[in-house]
Formats: C-alpha cells, structure tokens, sequence
C-alpha cells in the first residue's frame, strides 16, 4: 500500500485476523481540522470499528481520534460517527454484498494520500475458529521453514 505521496497512519492488524478480506476499497473521509490535526500525530484507533450503509451513505462508527491537545473548543466528540466519501455505485454494489451475502465493512487502514487523509475498508467474511487456527500454524510453519533456511544459508 506504500506508493509515492502515501504515509500510513494507522493499520487494523485486528481485522486480518478476525475476516477474510475478500476486496478492498478506498475512500474519503469527512473530518473537521483539529481531527486531522490528530491523525497527523497518531493518535487514532480503528481496532472496533465498523462500516454501516444508511440511506444510500456509508458511515464510519467506533473509530476512535483522540482530542487535539491545542483544540480546546474545536475538538469534537472522539467517537462520533463520520461520514465515508465514495461513488454512489460503489455504495449499492457494497449493500448488496453486505444484504445478499452477509458480509461485513470493516476499516483496514488510514493513510494520507499526498494531503488528503483516506480510509482503506474491506468487504470481509468472518473467519470461523477453525480457520484462525489454521492461519495461525501456517504462519508458524512458514517463520520455522524461513529460519531454518536462514541457518542453512549461513
């Protein structure tokens, strides 16, 4: 996701492990200035938040954008819903894959793409305790058979 102009403020390494993320999408993000202001000094959390599609607008809930220090009465309420800028055809195409197929619209990361802050959401499937356990040896096998070639390469 490392192209040039784009600084990632923030990743949601929560949601890789919970859903399969079958697609991804970008998206604006509608903020005041003293948000923005805080997302430049990191201090935001995506870990339990959410998309939801209510009357044909996409809205971001459960995100949380600590209050700028230097605000004072400009801060607003740190886990207010915000509203996502997308294409009204790329809207109805994610309601229809969050009505038919039961998928979910969870965050992925937040960025800023040259000045602009952007969101990263995922149309995701929920992942079963099985398959978390599955991942989980795949990943430990994969870091053994890298180690152990490192040995070997030495």
């Amino acid at each position: 996701m490392r192209t040039k102009g784009t600084k990632t403020v923030s990743e949601n390494r929560k949601a890789r492990h919970e859903y399969f993320v079958l697609e991804s999408f970008e998206a604006g993000i509608e903020l005041v200035g003293t948000e923005v202001k805080s997302i430049r000094q990191r201090s935001v959390n995506l870990k339990d938040s959410w998309c939801s599609i209510d009357n044909g607008e996409i809205f971001i809930k459960g995100m949380h954008i600590s209050p700028y220090e230097k605000g004072n009465i400009f801060n607003r309420d740190p886990l207010r819903v915000r509203k996502l800028l997308m294409h009204k055809s790329e809207i109805n195409r994610l309601f229809g894959k969050v009505k038919q197929d039961g998928l979910t619209i969870i965050p992925l990361s937040i960025y800023f793409k040259d000045s602009r802050v952007k969101i990263q959401i995922g149309l995701c499937k929920g992942k079963k305790l099985y398959d978390k356990r599955e991942d989980s040896a795949r990943r430990d096998a994969k870091r053994e058979i890298d180690r152990n070639m490192k040995l070997r390469n030495q």
